[in-house]
């Protein structure tokens, strides 16, 4: 009797196997990287196949080392990177190296874009604003520079859908990673035939849309058992992209849940009925895995990588634990001190490449203690932006945020967090293992072996719980009103800069 679910979270920097048993508990994981290429500024690229060879790898690793027999594993499901571009010819023969989610070459797609269809249109049909890190943007680079490979497009997979092809034969994508390719109509969960029209590309070459829950053609086929150490026929649910596989995780499974990954990004997404549409699309839109409901969501690019970035530089004879001592010799609002946090520019809230990372209001008294807390609060202020939006309507208010990722380590941090937002942040038990248990509990829950997604609430228990001081409201809130007109005096400068 088959006691196991195997998850494959295909990442960026490696593929992690993963075992979870009929109780929700992690029980084993094998990781096995992948390289990465740089073929030109801004061009970020995987080999598809070492993604297949690292899946095959880890499988047979994991079952090996843990002695577990083939008929143990009930089913094996996906969360992987999202945003890429994966093209294959009609034998699902790759055609070039994929083109991943980092990959911003697209500049001259995107305007292409914005000039077909009006980008609000283009943002209510889909969730998204047109950006040249969204597989349309991508496919198209492809299209106007290298028609040959173009002409050959069957199929355009993301990741977790190239490998579903290896295991099945089948070419398929659910609706989360639909969602990052600017082509995916949020509310009708269909390809959108009006983008579809105004770009000029030919539809067929779109995968068949399934829910994340669905099993996939006839399971895993004979070729694949053979190279995987599986056994032919064991069912493959498709599951989702990362993030979207983060959220259930998370435990944001629920009307008006709300989690943030803290991590060298960060991102705040919340669980709702329906999609929220800001009238500056800040954020952006995702399906969960639970088809039922809606992910609105903004990322920010630089939470974790401002404090490396702030060891490496000012601190860098300092351990954590003597940067965390350190901010607590400053008081809530640095003295004063501000830090916008744009080291890579924006995406969201502000969606600007050419944004600076800077300090303010220095003065003779500022001192290390209060840049080191600037920067944290400086990162806190940004999503607060993020949070505000997604808690509209305020019928579903977010009555705590759960924190997941490596920075919800730092207690410090969190209780920075929850100062500028005036919410309680709950940590659960599993911090960095959000993704392969959000795609387990998806598989779980379509097999039968959980009831649902609440399943989540057992396997990822919270353990701790930080509350706000509400004797630091007065001076958050003065400062992130400051934060945001200080970004507002700075924009135009910022879009004239020159490195």
């Amino acid at each position: 009797m088959s006691r196991y679910i195997l998850t494959h979270d295909l990442g960026t920097s490696g593929n992690k196997a993963t075992l979870y048993n009929f109780e929700g508990r992690l029980e084993a994981f094998k990781m096995d990287n992948y390289p990465t290429y740089y073929p030109a500024p801004n061009s970020v690229e995987q080999n598809p196949s070492n993604w297949w060879e690292s899946v095959c790898k880890s499988t047979k690793a994991i079952l090996k080392d843990n002695n577990i027999d083939p008929k143990d594993i009930a089913c094996i499901s996906f969360s992987g990177q999202m945003m890429g571009c994966v093209l294959v010819d009609n034998k699902g023969e790759v055609l070039r190296n994929a083109i991943i989610w980092a990959d911003s070459r697209s500049s001259k797609q995107e305007e292409f874009i914005k000039a077909q269809i009006d980008p609000f249109k283009l943002y209510h049909i889909t969730g998204h604003r047109p950006t040249a890190f969204y597989s349309l943007a991508k496919l198209l680079w492809v299209k106007d520079n290298e028609p040959d490979i173009y002409q050959k497009v069957y199929k355009m997979l993301n990741a977790k859908d190239y490998i579903v092809y290896q295991l099945t034969g089948e070419f398929v994508t659910d609706y989360s990673d639909a969602g990052g390719t600017n082509l995916f109509d949020i509310q009708n969960k269909c390809w959108s035939q009006d983008i579809i029209d105004a770009v000029g590309i030919n539809p067929a070459i779109l995968p068949k849309l399934c829910t994340s829950l669905d099993a996939i053609g006839n399971g895993i086929s004979k070729e694949a058992a053979k190279a995987t150490g599986l056994l032919a026929g064991t069912p493959v649910i498709l599951g989702g992209g990362d993030g979207s596989c983060a959220t259930v995780g998370a435990g944001a499974v629920r009307e008006g849940d709300t989690y943030i990954v803290i991590g060298s990004s960060s991102w705040i997404s919340k669980t709702i009925r329906q999609p929220v549409y800001d009238p500056d699309m800040k954020v952006f839109n995702w399906v969960t895995l639970d088809p039922n409901y809606y992910s609105p969501n903004g990322t920010m690019q630089t939470a974790g990588y401002s404090l490396s970035w702030l060891k490496d530089t000012l601190c860098e004879n300092d351990s954590y634990d003597a940067i965390n001592a350190q901010i607590a010799q400053s008081p809530p609002g640095a003295n004063g001190l501000l830090f916008l946090p744009y080291l890579l520019g924006e995406r969201s809230p502000r969606w600007n490449a050419n944004a600076r990372a800077c300090f303010l209001g220095m003065t003779m008294t500022s001192n290390k203690s209060d840049m080191i807390r600037s920067v944290l609060e400086g990162v806190g202020y940004n999503l607060k932006i993020i949070l505000d939006i997604i808690d509209n309507p305020k019928e579903s208010p977010s009555e705590k945020v759960t924190a997941i990722g490596g920075g919800a380590k730092s207690e410090i941090w969190l209780q920075i967090l929850a100062d500028i937002w005036q919410k309680p942040i709950e940590v659960p038990e599993y911090l960095e293992e959000a993704t392969s248990m959000g795609a387990a509990i998806c598989a779980g829950t379509s097999i039968g072996v959980f009831k649902g997604f609440d399943m989540i609430f057992s396997c990822n228990r919270p353990v701790k719980t930080i509350s706000p001081n509400k004797e630091n409201t007065a001076t958050y809130q003065q400062m992130y009103d400051l934060f945001n007109r200080v970004y507002d005096a700075l924009e135009g400068q910022f879009n004239t800069w020159r490195d």
